[in-house]
């Protein structure tokens, strides 16, 4: 698929919802599928609206927002992680009802009215975590919100979007960058100060009123990330792939000095940003699943300077207001592990990427680190040529990147159109050695109650239906065995032996330190004369005290804060 079709399919899913969708549910006539999504889709040219629609028929969402506008290919992909990305919802029984359009077509949809939930009567939201209830109606209700006043504003928020990168009337549009700016901020409402304003609720309206514990930028970050999977895969099938990369401890606890500790932790969140990096380049940031990677300053930097995102966008970032350490750039945002969405037939392609991409980072700030000693200290930068070559060997292999990927093609939907009736003999199969059972036999999630409840559709045979899992329900046991395998693959590293000579670097003792004469390596400390690291502790102190000889790790992580904080500067 080419890359405007991959992008093109991510927008279609991430604008299928409208953001007001809890606002207006069953108090508009529109329905909430003709709200923001139906205009938006006009205003970027995915949606050919006909000269005349009837609101009442059930085939506007279908025919004028997809099909109309839409390839049919691009609008069973949306539809199918449409369906995925909402499987967490099983919990509503639905009555089967028949209506009568006005043209006299009957047709049955599966809706229950008792379980319709008027949210902006009853606005009540629950924590994910806890179960905790936050019932918004203590604190004065909704009741009065004017659902077309709501409209417009979202409708105002998406099309300012826009305006600012540029994608209006005949311009040309880049697809990934409206998509990259709806990710990152159409959760941030701007609004003038009044009595209506939403606030921080705009970024906390559930995805379904029913189940209020998840947001509706959650269910559209999924839907996008399945979506876009599916577009890039030849066979339309994801894998859930999970990379870790490290040593963590050993590298963080290697300090001397506070200063060291930061450095490590800090230079370790970025190595996991530039792992990621590569990934959310080629399917978007969405496609990460953990860790959230909206509003991460980091994130944000990438954004603006290599997406080219306008910076006024980031005006209001509380990172662009000062460059003291007390700026957000400079805390340790992100862990050393993340789980992503990726096309199945290239997961490992992927995970060999982001290996490749990391590691050459490293080398490059590796180089960049050699050539600030060798001019603190007075050498020739360019013509010196045994510690680049120091730090090009000791660098190699570094960081470690493990990784797992789980197929959910293991699932196997006998109804393909509807993506119901299950076959998950191949999950089990693969789950079983991990869990110490026989092939065949449940386990894990397998064999929780929930699961064993919900496999099959229930039917209640008085017209009411349950609910018919579809390979989206199965993401807790597709994650778990994502997890096992990546520890089985931990387990089992492979080793390749680095020579190092003479004594070694003060902060590991594990390394020979850096040099510009291999035979000052045989100098034992308290006799070394004229090294480089005794030239750097004088000209610049705060990169080694007296006495201190590092390698290449720790010369990194030793200059790593003079490094970051020039390019806060630049960044701001």
């Amino acid at each position: 698929m080419s890359s405007d079709k991959l992008w093109q399919t991510k927008l279609a899913a991430r604008i299928h919802d409208p953001a007001e969708k809890a606002l207006v549910l069953l108090r508009d006539p529109a329905g909430h599928e003709n709200g923001t999504s139906h205009a938006l889709r006009r205003l970027l040219g995915l949606d050919e609206l006909p000269a005349n629609i009837d609101p009442d028929n059930a085939d506007v969402l279908s025919t004028v927002i997809f099909k109309k506008g839409l390839p049919l290919d691009i609008y069973r992909l949306v539809q199918r992680a449409d369906w995925w990305a909402a499987a967490d919802r099983p919990q509503c029984p639905m009555q089967e009802i028949t209506v009568v359009t006005k043209q006299g077509n009957e047709k049955t949809f599966a809706v229950a009215p008792w379980a319709q939930v008027h949210w902006t009567k009853v606005p009540v939201l629950i924590h994910p975590l806890t179960g905790d209830k936050i019932d918004l109606g203590k604190l004065g209700g909704l009741g009065d919100t004017n659902f077309h006043d709501i409209k417009q504003r979202s409708f105002d928020h998406f099309s300012n979007l826009l305006v600012a990168l540029g994608a209006v009337g005949d311009a040309p549009r880049d697809l990934r960058k409206i998509l990259l700016a709806y990710w990152r901020f159409g959760p941030e409402l701007s609004e003038a100060d009044d009595n209506g304003k939403l606030g921080a609720l705009w970024k906390l309206l559930p995805a379904d009123t029913r189940i209020p514990d998840h947001s509706l930028w959650d269910h559209l970050d999924l839907t996008s990330a399945f979506a876009g999977a599916f577009a890039d895969d030849p066979k339309g099938e994801v894998a859930l792939l999970a990379v870790s990369i490290g040593p963590v401890q050993p590298f963080i606890a290697a300090a001397r000095k506070m200063d060291d500790l930061w450095a490590g932790s800090h230079l370790l969140s970025r190595l996991a940003w530039e792992a990621m990096r590569s990934v959310c380049e080629q399917l978007g940031p969405d496609a990460i699943l953990f860790p959230r990677l909206r509003g991460i300053p980091q994130v944000d930097l990438w954004l603006r300077d290599q997406m080219n995102l306008p910076d006024k966008l980031f005006n209001d970032c509380e990172w662009n207001r000062g460059a003291t350490d007390a700026n957000p750039l400079f805390a340790a945002a992100l862990p050393n592990r993340f789980v992503a969405v990726v096309p199945a037939s290239k997961a490992q392609e992927i995970a060999e990427m982001v290996q490749r991409e990391v590691r050459a980072w490293l080398q490059k700030r590796g180089i960049e680190v050699v050539s600030r000693l060798l001019k603190e200290a007075g050498f020739d930068v360019e013509n010196t040529a045994t510690p680049y070559d120091q730090m090009k060997q000791q660098l190699a292999g570094f960081p470690e990147v493990h990784w797992a990927a789980v197929p959910f093609s293991l699932i196997a939907p006998r109804n393909k159109g509807k993506q119901t009736d299950l076959d998950t003999s191949a999950l089990s199969a693969a789950m079983a050695p991990f869990f110490g059972v026989e092939a065949g036999q449940p386990c894990g999630f397998l064999n929780t109650p929930a699961w064993q409840t919900l496999r099959k559709e229930i039917d209640w045979g008085d017209g009411t239906r349950f609910f018919a899992p579809n390979p989206g329900v199965l993401y807790p046991a597709v994650y778990d065995l994502a997890e096992r395998v990546l520890a089985a693959a931990k387990s089992a590293r492979s080793f390749d032996q680095s020579e190092q000579k003479g004594w070694r670097d003060s902060l590991t003792g594990e390394i020979e330190w850096l040099t510009t004469d291999r035979a000052q390596l045989a100098v034992p400390p308290g006799s070394r004369k004229d090294t480089l690291w005794t030239k750097v502790a004088v000209a610049k102190p705060s990169w080694a005290k007296k006495g201190e000889h590092l390698g290449a790790l720790s010369a990194i992580k030793r200059l790593w804060p003079t490094i970051f904080a020039e390019e806060v500067d630049k960044a701001i």
